[in-house]
């Protein structure tokens, strides 16, 4: 009998909490409606695809399709970790991951802490446009930009390097400086857009903790440090546990672009291989085995970072 009255009681627990649901969704039908749009593209654009992963497990045959190629088991993931030319990439990537994520994550931040320190409103705004400009560049246009400013013969680096008695330097033809000039131009081209988010968090920030510690004598320096930056942190780790997630996604436009036969050794990345090994070499199963390892490592370092981030700071993504 108790069994019974406990399951009537489940079962209109569960009743309750589906019309709530259904009214709270038919209250806001308006945001959902407008949302629909991004659920549809995810839906079809994001997680659809996710069924094609089955391919890292099988010889793909293109014209057999998914049902009529021949599984193999693990054996695209043996061949990945055995083949010398992926090692490499594989540390290619990581190296200029760890170099974005060590000098590249932090320049928004910087920039936005400098860009908040101005008190003349139309210079301040001036600035910032002209920092957002570069984001809204393509990677093609950087890239020429860049080969302009570093070509040995009639660069402005390189006609510097010339006017103080040393040797042109051909950078983009050199492995040695492939990577910094891969980060370089892609501090340059996203930071300022970056600091959109942390200058809006910094507005949030109530003005009177600042003229509190003006009362007490703190420097603008000391008040960075005691009240911006804790009141950023939120939004830092928040920022930092996505950038972690696609550290071995750093892009193919922006590494493609610089690419050439002189610097690839140490410039080669993830994106690149699987674009040549996939699409030109036709090596469908074995590029979809490295795309699911490199989304396997993002969602491990997020899941990492999120434990380390909740019991460090309280903030999390979940």
């Amino acid at each position: 009998m108790a069994s019974k009255v406990q399951s009537a009681e489940q079962v209109s627990y569960r009743a309750t909490t589906q019309r709530s649901l259904f009214s709270f969704m038919w209250k806001y039908k308006a945001l959902y409606l407008i949302s629909l749009p991004g659920i549809i593209y995810f839906f079809i654009f994001k997680y659809i695809p996710l069924f094609g992963s089955i391919i890292a497990f099988q010889e793909y045959n293109l014209f057999g399709g998914i049902m009529g190629s021949e599984w193999v088991g693990l054996e695209h993931f043996k061949r990945m970790f055995a083949h010398y030319d992926f090692l490499i990439i594989l540390n290619n990537t990581l190296l200029i991951g760890l170099y974005d994520l060590v000098l590249g994550f932090p320049a928004p931040i910087i920039l936005a802490l400098l860009l908040n320190e101005l008190r003349v409103v139309v210079y301040k705004r001036f600035l910032q446009t002209l920092v957002y400009m570069p984001h809204f560049l393509s990677w093609v246009i950087v890239s020429g930009i860049a080969i302009g400013i570093l070509s040995p013969s009639t660069g402005i680096l390189n006609q510097l390097i010339s006017y103080l008695g040393f040797q042109p330097i051909y950078f983009l033809g050199e492995d040695s400086y492939i990577r910094s000039v891969l980060i370089g131009s892609g501090i340059w081209r996203d930071s300022g857009y970056g600091t959109i988010i942390y200058l809006a968090a910094l507005a949030g920030i109530n003005p009177d903790l600042y003229e509190a510690a003006e009362v007490d004598g703190a420097s603008r320096w000391r008040q960075t440090i005691s009240i911006t930056l804790p009141s950023l942190l939120p939004t830092i780790m928040i920022l930092f546990l996505l950038h972690i997630g696609k550290f071995l996604d750093f892009g193919f436009e922006r590494v493609y672009v610089f690419l050439n036969p002189l610097n690839s050794h140490n410039g080669e990345i993830l994106d690149t291989y699987i674009y040549k090994s996939g699409l030109q070499s036709q090596q469908y199963s074995y590029t979809t085995a490295i795309g699911l390892f490199k989304s396997i490592v993002g969602l491990v370092l997020i899941v990492i970072g999120n434990v380390f981030s909740k019991k460090t700071t309280g903030e999390s993504l979940y």
